[in-house]
């Protein structure tokens, strides 16, 4: 029978023949892992391996040609989510922004005219509280190519005046094609109302937009800013239909309001947040599109549902311990903003989670950083050459279709208690998105998910933060809980002159506690616990290697035929010798028949709630 060939009439030819024998070595490796036999394994076992999101969707491990799904149509075609603009410049690929917005017009527009100079082509206007006066937007403007550099306001409360400044720098710039030149508003009232920031009142919002439309220049007035949600703790999908709900209310808003349906479309645009996970945010961007779209064309406007898509990378994610990972971390977010399609991308300076000057480097360096991790993506590795490159591939065009479809579901879900605001108000989408936040923080706590730096590979060499970036801010960051811990070790060096320290006793060669060696030192150092190691101890030399070390905790390390041998006896020389507290890298079974005296304080596994654990121990030492 020909390979891929029907086995009996009516059954369709499996697609992919060798996912058999894929399926079979999969199952090898599971048993010989769980010390099974394959036949004692499921049907699929390759299931086992599936990842499920904090939206509930499952990640497989392998997308073949069973996962294929229709084409979409080329970007610039309904439903967009290969993108909106069919004709996007493959030079310039997407807009480069970069946030400005110092305390005086001339010190902003040189920061303008610098960022222009060397790669930024989209300007975020920080004005007001904290940044540019208003009275001073038209000074920072001057020189600016309106049609070239689109502008977007960040403003706040101070929306409507900065508007008017704004307007007034346009009319005063000359050109004849008056739609080249794009700009936002930045009013946002219904995100900024969850996120608890000033912001313009939604009957403000309104007028803005109908001024906005009016004018012959491309100018959207209102933002959905779905970055509120994720700097709460929402996932993905809670992210997109949570602004795409709050869409919905703006439509109804403006419609409501005498607002023509095209035109309320045109008023809009979007900004989500880009993390370091580039597939995720690929796929955000991707289904976001085709959400609006959706949307557009039960509204009966069809050809206006791709509305812009900003992106900024997250804040939730970025580090204050170890802050260069964070380099990393948002070149990758804008690695998977781009290639997903967003209009334009702002990277946070790698240090936007600290104070400035905590690192003791200049703003204009974390710029410039900020500014490099895209024009290296840009102009050296070409990404804006071929819009949406991630189309065809299984895994993302699955992934799309899945998250699309629960954000919708969530965005419905909204819809039945009254639509946004009501569920804004009643409490419940900050209920939906706190449940998720609990669970993405379980798992760092438990470091099932890694924040390198932070709750893995940390340097204990780092200095001390100052008081005021260890203030607690609006953003979850998701490292926060581990860095507190740093904090509370940092106050304990600064009044004792040392850290906290532990002393990892080493039981029987190095092949033997080797990686429990090197498990405990990482894990009490994601808390502020220096590890002191004396190298393998023999029985008899324990007692004096604690003496020496002056740790009040003492980690066991070694194999658990080991343990079965030699803990006990270990555990009742470290409490001899004055240990106050003495753990065991590995499980509780390993000393089941350990008791009284010579049984460990606690267990030290990959399974424990690290935060707690070693809260607890800081505790114990004073800290």
């Amino acid at each position: 029978m020909p390979n891929g060939s029907a086995s009996g009439a009516g059954i369709a030819p499996d697609p992919v023949p060798e996912y058999a024998a894929w399926r079979k070595g999969v199952a090898g490796v599971l048993a010989k892992a769980r010390r099974v036999e394959p036949a004692d394994l499921p049907a699929e076992p390759e299931h086992l391996l599936d990842e499920t999101t904090y939206d509930g969707l499952t990640v497989a491990p392998l997308y073949t040609r069973r996962d294929e799904l229709p084409e979409q149509p080329l970007p610039g075609a309904f439903p967009y989510v290969r993108g909106g603009d069919a004709t996007r410049d493959p030079q310039r690929g997407w807009f480069v922004a970069a946030a400005a917005g110092e305390s005086t017009g001339a010190a902003t527009r040189e920061a303008i005219l610098t960022g222009l100079e060397n790669g930024v082509s989209a300007l975020v206007l920080t004005v007001g509280a904290g940044g540019l006066p208003v009275a001073e937007i038209g000074a920072a403007l001057d020189g600016v190519l309106f049609d070239l550099a689109p502008v977007t306001l960040a403003a706040g409360a101070d929306t409507t005046a900065a508007a008017d400044a704004l307007f007034a720098a346009l009319d005063a710039y000359e050109l004849a094609d008056r739609a080249r030149i794009r700009a936002g508003l930045g009013a946002a009232p219904l995100t900024s109302a969850f996120a608890g920031t000033p912001d313009v009142t939604p009957d403000e919002a309104v007028a803005l937009a109908r001024r906005a439309a009016a004018r012959a220049e491309t100018v959207r007035a209102l933002t959905v800013d779905g970055t509120a949600f994720h700097d709460a703790g929402a996932a993905d999908a809670q992210e997109v239909g949570a602004a795409v709900a709050a869409g919905l209310e703006y439509l109804r808003l403006l419609t409501g309001a005498g607002v023509d349906i095209a035109e309320a479309f045109g008023q809009l645009e979007f900004r989500f947040a880009a993390t370091d996970d580039q597939f995720a945010t690929i796929v955000k961007f991707r289904a976001a599109r085709q959400l609006w779209a959706r949307v557009a064309q039960v509204c009966g406007a069809p050809a206006f549902g791709a509305a812009p898509q900003h992106a900024v990378t997250s804040a939730a994610m970025l580090t204050q311990r170890d802050p260069w990972v964070n380099l990393l971390r948002t070149t990758l977010a804008a690695f998977g903003a781009g290639v997903g399609g967003a209009d334009s991308v702002l990277v946070a300076p790698f240090d936007s989670a600290l104070p400035p000057g905590e690192l003791g480097v200049s703003a204009s360096f974390s710029q410039r950083m900020a500014r490099n991790v895209q024009l290296l993506l840009l102009e050296e590795s070409h990404l804006g050459h071929v819009q949406d490159p991630g189309a065809g591939s299984w895994y993302i065009e699955d992934a799309t279709a899945a998250l699309a479809a629960k954000a919708w579901s969530f965005m419905q879900e909204l819809e039945a208690a009254g639509g946004y605001t009501a569920a804004r108000t009643s409490g419940l989408l900050a209920e939906r998105i706190a449940a998720t936040a609990a669970a993405r923080a379980a798992d760092i706590a438990h470091r099932r998910t890694a924040v390198t730096g932070v709750n893995e590979f940390p340097n204990l060499a780092e200095p001390a933060l100052s008081e005021q970036a260890r203030q607690p801010g609006p953003t979850v960051r998701y490292g926060a809980a581990f860095e507190a811990l740093r904090d509370r070790s940092d106050a304990y060096l600064a009044a004792n002159g040392a850290r906290p320290t532990a002393l990892l006793v080493p039981l029987g060669p190095v092949a033997e506690h080797n990686v429990r060696t090197i498990f405990a030192a990482n894990l009490l150092a994601s808390g502020g616990i220096e590890a002191v190691q004396r190298g393998p101890l023999a029985p008899g030399d324990i007692a004096a290697a604690a003496k020496e070390s002056g740790a009040p905790i003492a980690v066991l390390c070694g194999s658990d035929a080991r343990y079965g041998e030699q803990a006990g006896a270990a555990v009742a020389e470290l409490r001899g010798a004055g240990i106050e507290t003495v753990l065991l890298a590995g499980p509780e079974k390993a000393v089941a028949d350990v008791a009284g005296e010579q049984r460990p304080d606690g267990f030290l596994t990959a399974r424990i709630d690290a935060v707690a654990t070693l809260s607890a121990l800081l505790e114990k030492v004073g800290a």
